[in-house]
């Protein structure tokens, strides 16, 4: 291999000049040597040079190989570590300047150890990508293939990319957005948000984070306040993994989301995103997954955690046919039992924070944090919680857990993050059966409607505040709204597993015709009025709400309830729906802003003496045969409106008798059962009477003005 070469050591002293006449000025050790830390690659701006340290305790020896753009193949610097000089505790260290690197502009390692032969782990061959490196470029030779057997894959391996020492971004009159009883989440992907030619995006920019920005005019008149992207850091491009839960690394922003095909401007676009969302007053929550990575188990790819120290980055099983313990589904776990996986994943919220100004972190399957070295399940305070929480940094980040993983689930209280909040898929699940239409459902129903004050106890012991419950009936994982009233079974033929991944436990009804083919009109009229009562159920209850991208305007994924592989209109959002569906869209975009309108829904507490619980009469019918359900919500405290719920799950008409004052008190908002525009009145009709017939499965809401002070 043709490429100069440097062993990094420490300066000897110096022999004695006789002729010297002033005091020998020596290097400092940090030049000599290099620091520890930060981890990663950082530029010293006065020394002009590069600092690098890589955290591996079991290597025997590492180099670092940097590369000019030229040649990718061959290193055109070569630099061997010398434990005695260029280690420290476990992790190696070196620094070198700008001038001996010369045209070199990206770098990687090449480490080697003791190898265990079922861990598939140190091999020497493989030039191995940094895990802190802030942006990746993929040669045009990149090769997943050759990361997966024996063998060098040098010009073929993803690597770092040397930026920190060139522009900085201008983050001049940013703001970060603040909101609370107005907080409307907004769950997408990057990519299949803007990638259908009929999005209104321009072809150069569909699909890139760039492109998101010319949607925000879209998202501000529908009522986002946040959108919680689906994740965007960088995976293996040939993978498949359209969804993005295949991390490969946790600083770099994904490259393939970029309009910019230059490898130093895809974090500046990304920016750029985030300070247009900013602007308009919209948050960003970044969807991250920390518990695993795209290596897979011992049979997949080494690309950076495994060939580095395979051991000291991921929990190992006693099984040694399948030595990686997987409590992520996807062949490994990253272990949360070692400080120096922590620290990462802090230091890359840190990150993510600092340089990119993201507001909120929504955490993938949650529970692995709580897991211990041995995979047991910690259920005090495990210890990453009380780092973030003492991290100045994440102080007022919104953070919210998945909180589970595939063996275990810690919703509400189980979770040891006191303070986080969770996404709530008991709430998605009582929702759906009650809106189904599956009997005793209407004891949960009030549970979910108050907060779920069952999961999430504001006790003294305990102080729980009920904004804590991110309540959703739809996610990315799962069918889409439309798809939830039109299909009683998955349709996954097309992800290539037989049909047999997905949930079945849906708690779907496709309203009496099964597809979207062939649909008489009162199926779809039942399918409209069904989504509407949804989007009322979320609205009103108490908690965040969240709500999947589409959803607004029946957008459908055809039957197909986990595209994770599906980079294409299954995955994409089909944009003239949102013309098809305007009526849909108009009664989303209503439903966003009586709920900002009225504070009273949406506490920091629980709504306790100022909520009245009725049915159609005076009392709440709790049998398994029942299906409906009254309220009113007293808004007085809160200076607000008082508001009448009258929800009917039955097949058939229920005459509800208003409960509280006279008819000429309350004005009715919304009546699902109507037809566009009258389903929906902004200034309120009058009521008339205090019987009210509910059509079948149906929501009605009533107003009555807030008093005056007098």
């Amino acid at each position: 291999m043709d490429n100069s070469s440097v062993d990094v050591l420490a300066n000897a002293d110096s022999a004695v000049n006789s002729e010297a006449t002033k005091p020998t000025q020596r290097t400092t050790w940090e030049r000599a040597e290099g620091n520890p830390l930060p981890l990663g690659v950082k530029w010293i701006e006065e020394e002009q040079a590069f600092n690098f340290a890589v955290h591996s305790e079991h290597a025997e020896s590492v180099t670092l190989l940097l590369y000019s753009a030229a040649d990718l193949v061959n290193p055109a610097l070569t630099v061997r570590f010398d434990f005695l000089h260029n280690k420290s505790g476990r992790i190696w260290h070196c620094r070198i300047p700008i001038a001996k690197i010369g045209e070199a502009r990206y770098y990687a390692y090449s480490v080697s150890g003791q190898t265990i032969p079922q861990l598939h782990s140190f091999d020497p061959q493989k030039v191995l990508l940094d895990p802190y490196a802030k942006c990746i470029f993929f040669p045009p030779d990149f090769d997943r293939n050759l990361a997966m057997r024996e063998g060098s894959n040098a010009g073929r391996a993803p690597l770092g990319v040397l930026t920190d020492h060139r522009s900085t971004f201008d983050w001049a009159g940013d703001r970060p957005p603040h909101h609370e009883s107005d907080a409307i989440i907004y769950e997408l992907h990057v990519k299949g948000f803007t990638r259908n030619s009929n999005s209104g995006v321009d072809a150069s920019r569909a699909g890139t984070y760039a492109g998101l920005v010319e949607k925000i005019p879209y998202l501000k008149e529908l009522g986002i306040t946040a959108v919680e992207l689906m994740p965007i850091f960088q995976r293996d491009p040939q993978e498949g993994d359209y969804w993005g839960y295949m991390p490969l690394n946790f600083f770099a922003p994904h490259a393939q989301y970029a309009s910019t095909h230059r490898t130093d401007e895809q974090h500046i676009e990304f920016q750029n995103m985030v300070k247009a969302f900013h602007k308009a007053d919209i948050g960003v929550v970044l969807d991250v997954v920390y518990n695993h990575t795209c290596e897979g188990d011992h049979r997949g790819p080494i690309y950076s955690f495994k060939g580095i120290d395979s051991a000291g980055y991921y929990m190992l099983s006693s099984d040694p046919a399948n030595p990686y313990a997987n409590y992520s589904g996807t062949g490994n776990t990253l272990n949360f039992g070692q400080p120096h996986v922590r620290k990462m994943v802090i230091d890359s919220l840190r990150y993510w924070k600092r340089a990119m100004h993201i507001d909120g972190f929504r955490f993938d399957l949650a529970s692995v944090f709580s897991r211990n070295a041995d995979g047991s399940l910690n259920w005090g305070e495990a210890p990453i919680f009380s780092e973030i929480a003492a991290d100045p940094d994440l102080a007022r980040v919104r953070l919210i857990a998945e909180p589970w993983d595939t063996a275990a689930s810690q919703l509400g209280r189980g979770f040891p993050g006191m303070t986080w909040l969770q996404w709530n898929g008991r709430f998605r699940d009582d929702i759906r059966r009650f809106v189904k239409g599956d009997p005793g459902m209407v004891p949960d129903l009030m549970r979910r409607i108050y907060g779920s004050d069952d999961l999430f106890p504001d006790n003294r012991a305990d102080a729980y505040h009920a904004f804590q419950s991110v309540n959703y009936v739809t996610s990315h994982d799962g069918f889409t709204l439309y798809d939830l009233v039109s299909y009683d079974h998955k349709r996954n033929w097309q992800n290539g597993n037989n049909n047999q991944d997905g949930t079945n436990d849906n708690y779907s009804w496709n309203c009496g015709q099964e597809g979207d083919e062939g649909v008489s009109a009162a199926v779809r009229e039942l399918r409209r009025k069904q989504v509407k009562n949804f989007c009322c159920l979320l609205m009103i209850s108490n908690g965040t709400p969240m709500f999947r991208a589409g959803d607004e305007f029946l957008n459908t994924q055809f039957g197909n309830n986990n595209p994770y592989n599906q980079d294409n209109e299954i995955g994409w959002l089909d944009w003239s729906q949102l013309k098809a569906n305007a009526d849909t869209f108009r009664f989303f975009k209503n439903m966003i802003a009586f709920r900002k309108r009225h504070p009273s829904l949406s506490r920091s507490r629980f709504w306790r003496e100022d909520i009245s619980w009725y049915g159609v009469g005076p009392t709440v019918d709790l049998s398994d045969d029942s299906h409906s359900l009254a309220f009113c919500l007293h808004g007085a405290s809160q200076a607000d409106d008082d508001i009448y719920v009258m929800i009917n799950a039955f097949w058939q008409d229920l005459e509800f008798h208003v409960q509280e004052g006279t008819a000429q008190e309350w004005m009715r908002i919304v009546d699902t059962a109507l037809p566009s525009p009258n389903d929906f009145s902004e200034l309120g009709m009058p009521l008339g009477q205090t019987k009210y017939k509910l059509a079948p499965r149906s929501v009605v809401i009533l107003c009555r003005a807030k008093k005056s002070n007098l």
